[in-house]
Order: structure tokens, then sequence, then C-alpha cells
């Protein structure tokens, strides 16, 4: 089969947000890839910010982090998830991204004198960006998917650009899928199609015709229903496809493939495919089914009561859980509420204890507590980020004496700064995009439960981070019975440690959740989930 040409699919939302075009997207580009085709992924939020990286998780949940340092949505992870390919910084755009692109090519004369204005001007810097991923990936499929709800005043610049795309490409290159809202009404026992069709309208009157529409809903649709919503949105009923709420995600490409979805993409799209391919997914679902074995972790954080702040991190906790034959249950737990009175009350009983990453030194202290509690009570400790530096600052504060240890991101004036600023962040007064960000490599130390988790003696995986353990009192924390288990190949950073001697006691700089697939958990997620269940079946 020759090299096709890049096909475009658009996907849109409307009625409520949080609909789930996302795991739509996501579910899509797995099914596309399961035939055989090359798929590439992007997410246009119409958000001002440049990127999401300094918003606020309760704002935004959490920052996804690309291999090659792009701050992004946290779309970008389902999409990574599903379709197993590494997404880059051509993958997420922002309005603010286009108009600081837009304003820049002004100030340095690209328009030469021209009236710059949202069309033209905006729509190309938009339009550039989606067919740049077609281009740096000779992607046989880039699915779009944009952010926020038909109607929204943010969205409109967007959506003329994909308007325009249509217009551009050759027929039969480009196609649109309208995510929509179906709800049941229990009163009456019936669904209701009003919602779909003012949301499709709108969609109209941006002068956008929907290919498809998948309908969410929580209860089987009727079949006709189906036929009034194709009637009334003007496509064929077939294009009508139902995306029930599922238990498990993961279960999503099963269930569009047996909607039809993937044979009606790629029949409107006369895309040549190999088969569906989906053997090795359905395989996994069915380990999923199988893992029923309960463990308990109790995941410390400072945004606990917003779930999306630690989406990845839950993902990659439950993807341990898949490859070792158990059903992880996470006890959320808000590090501001322990106490050294409650502690060990509150996390008794589970038999894992993670502590994500995290910025600013609310809640800090019960996390320290937590890894207290963890290395005295003899539990699986996992750290990440600030985790492994709220384990650094409590080992040096209980292992070495320095009872006024901590980190200079929280105590400038702290007698013993054990965790401090990166020697190249020094001065760093911006805040965005200016971490150390993406993929770096680490030298594992021979014997250690690291090199025993990677199988590896160099591993490559991704940073968000300012502050670093402090070299100054390396020879101390070693000396106390830390190791550092991974360094930068320089020798210069140091990115994991480990207690020797305990169960599971691992603490590492970067973020490793960002890599983990439901398929293939992550290694170090694998061993934590297998060290909990063993001390959830010692305690049990």
């Amino acid at each position: 089969m020759g090299k096709q040409e890049t096909s475009y699919i658009f996907v849109t939302g409307g009625v409520v947000s949080g609909l789930g075009k996302g795991i739509t997207a996501a579910a899509l580009g797995r099914l596309l890839k399961a035939r055989g085709l090359t798929v590439a992924a992007q997410k246009l939020d119409p958000y001002i910010n440049v990127d999401p990286g300094t918003m606020s998780p309760y704002q935004h949940g959490e920052v996804f982090v690309t291999e090659d340092g792009a701050e992004t949505d946290l779309d970008l992870g389902h999409y990574e998830r599903f379709i197993d390919e590494d997404l880059n910084r051509f993958s997420n755009l922002t309005s603010g991204r286009v108009y600081w692109n837009v304003l820049n090519k002004e100030r340095a004369g690209e328009y030469l004198g021209e009236t710059v204005q949202v069309i033209p001007h905006v729509t190309n810097e938009i339009k550039s960006f989606i067919y740049s991923v077609g281009r740096e990936t000779e992607a046989d499929v880039v699915i779009t998917e944009i952010g926020g709800t038909i109607g929204d005043i943010e969205s409109q610049p967007f959506l003329e650009a994909i308007r325009q795309i249509s217009r551009e490409l050759p027929r039969g290159r480009c196609l649109f899928l309208h995510v929509t809202l179906v709800p049941y009404l229990k009163s009456s026992g019936e669904h209701k199609s009003k919602p779909t069709q003012h949301s499709v309208r709108e969609l109209q009157g941006m002068g956008i015709m929907p290919d498809i529409i998948v309908a969410r809903c929580d209860e089987p649709l009727e079949e006709g229903l189906r036929q009034k919503i194709a009637l009334f949105c003007n496509v064929e009923p077939d294009c009508v496809v139902e995306n029930r709420t599922l238990p498990v995600l993961y279960e999503a490409p099963l269930m569009l493939h047996g909607a039809g979805l993937d044979d009606i993409v790629c029949r409107r799209l006369g895309l040549e495919t190999h088969g569906d391919g989906l053997g090795e997914w359905a395989a996994m679902c069915g380990r999923i089914a199988r893992a029923t074995e309960p463990v308990e972790i109790a995941l410390v954080g400072k945004y606990v009561e917003l779930h999306d702040a630690y989406l990845s991190v839950a993902e990659a906790l439950r993807h341990g859980g898949y490859e070792c034959g158990a059903r992880v249950v996470i006890r959320w737990v808000d590090s501001e509420t322990l106490t050294d009175r409650n502690v060990a009350e509150r996390l008794a009983s589970c038999g894992g204890i993670i502590v994500p990453g995290g910025f600013g030194g609310r809640g800090v202290e019960g996390m320290i507590r937590a890894a207290r509690y963890a290395r005295e009570a003899r539990i699986p400790y996992f750290g990440i980020c600030l985790g492994m530096q709220v384990a650094v600052i409590e080992a040096a504060r209980s292992l070495t004496g320095l009872a006024g240890a901590d980190s200079r991101e929280f105590s400038p004036g702290a007698e013993h700064c054990v965790i401090d600023l990166m020697p190249d962040q020094r001065g760093v007064v911006p805040k965005g995009g200016t971490m150390r960000l993406g993929a770096y490599p680490c030298a594992v130390a021979p014997g250690s439960l690291l090199e025993e988790a990677y199988g590896a003696r160099e591993i490559r995986e991704r940073h968000r981070h300012r502050y670093e353990v402090n070299n100054d009192y390396r020879e101390r924390l070693v000396s106390a019975g830390v190791r550092l288990s991974g360094l930068s190949p320089d020798g210069r950073l140091v990115e994991a440690v480990e207690l020797p001697g305990h169960p599971f006691f691992v603490g590492v700089q970067y973020h490793p959740e960002f890599k983990s697939r439901p398929n293939r958990a992550h290694p170090l997620f694998r061993e934590f989930v297998a060290a909990s269940l063993r001390a959830g079946r010692g305690a049990g």
C-alpha cells in the first residue's frame, strides 16, 4: 500500500463540558492505529494562557509534560495512553500561544504593514499549526480536538480555522465528529434529543456540518431516537454513534468499534486499512476485568479534592494493578489534615503510600509525616518529584540529625536547605516554561531497586521541577543510609533515592506516570503496587 495523503478529523463538543471528547478522540486514535494507520493527535484550547504550565490545578487539573518538554493539557495523557505514541510541542495549542505568535510576527514586520485581524491572520496561525502535525509526523490521520463547547466565544477562531481547512483540503480528506449529550429523564423514562439538535444547529451556524454524531448517554439509545437525531441533524442513521458511560475507560475503543465508528470513519475518508487488530487491546481489557484482588494505596497530596490534579498518577497506579492482577483502590488523603497524632490512624491498613508532585509549601509538613510513617512502619512508599523531596527532608531531619532541614522553596531562610534551586534556575524570574522540562537521561546504580525494576542501567524520564537535592548534603544522607540510586549521567543531579532494607521506599525527581500505559505499566508503578499488595496481604 502506498503512502496515503494525510486526512484530518476534528472533534468538537456541545451542550456541556466534560462529555469525554478527549476519551472519544483517544479511543478513535486507538481504533485507527489498530487498523494499521499512523495516527497523530492534538488539542486546541481556547483559553488565553500561553500554556497550562502556570495554571492552578484547581482550574485545570494536572499539566501533562511531553518528551520534548511541552507543558500541555491533560487530554494529551489520554492520547498517549490510548494511542501509545509520544506526543510533542505540536500536540497542544492555546489561544494565548496563537496571539503571542501573531503579535510577535506583527512586531517583526512579517505582515508588511497589514491590519492584523482574526481573519485571516489568527485563523492562518491556527491552520498552520494543524497542518504542521501532518508534516512533522507524516501521519495517515491527524485527530484534532477543539476544547470548550460549541457556542463559547473563545472557540470561534478555532472553529473558523477548521471550517476553512475543510474547504482547502480535497474532498474526502476532512471529517467532523461532534460529541454531544443525550440526557435521560427518569421522570418520563426517555432520552431527549433536543440538546443535541440545538448543539448541531449552533455548529452549522459556524459553517460546519458534522459527519458523525457521538451521543454520550448513560442508558442505551432507542433506535427511534437515533433515527430522529439523524434526520434533524442531517447525518446518516449509522453515523449516530452511541457512547455509553463505562466502568473502565479503556473499554471505550471496543465499545465504539462495536458501534462501527472506525468503519464509518474509514469509509468516509476512503482510508485503506488492514482489519481491526484489536486482539491485544481486547486481551488487555480481559486482564483488567480479572484484576480483582483489592489493594488500597493512600495518595497523600494537597489537591486531593480534585482528582484530575493527579490524573496520570491515578491511571499509572491502576496500570500497575492490572499487571499484578490487582484492583487499586485509592485512598485520597489531604496532606494538610495529617498531624503527628492522626497520621498512623489515617494511613493505617493501607498497602502503600504515594506522594505525588506539587508546588508551594501548603501541606508539605503532612507529606513529610507520611514519609516518616512509611519509613518507620515499613509500608511501601513511592515519592514523585515533591514526594522525593519531602522524603529527603524527612531523612535529613530524622536520620542525620538536621532538625532544621527543609527546602528553599518553602523556607528560604532555613538553616539546612537540603533541597535547593538547581544552579541554572537561580535568578530565573519568569515562571512559564522555565523549569527543567521534558525527558532527560538518568544513570541507574547497579544492584539498586531501580535497576531491578527497569532492568536497565540508563533510563530516560520526563521532568518538571526547579529544585533538586542539595549536593552539599549528599555525604551526610548517604552516611545515614540513603542510597542515591539514580544520578544524571554527569553525576551533578540526584534523580532517585532509596532506603535499602525497606520493603519498598523509592523517591524519584522525575514523573514516571507520564510514560505509563494500560497495556504496559511503568516498571516503578508495577513494582510499587506489587510491594503494596504484599504488604496488604501481610497486614491482613
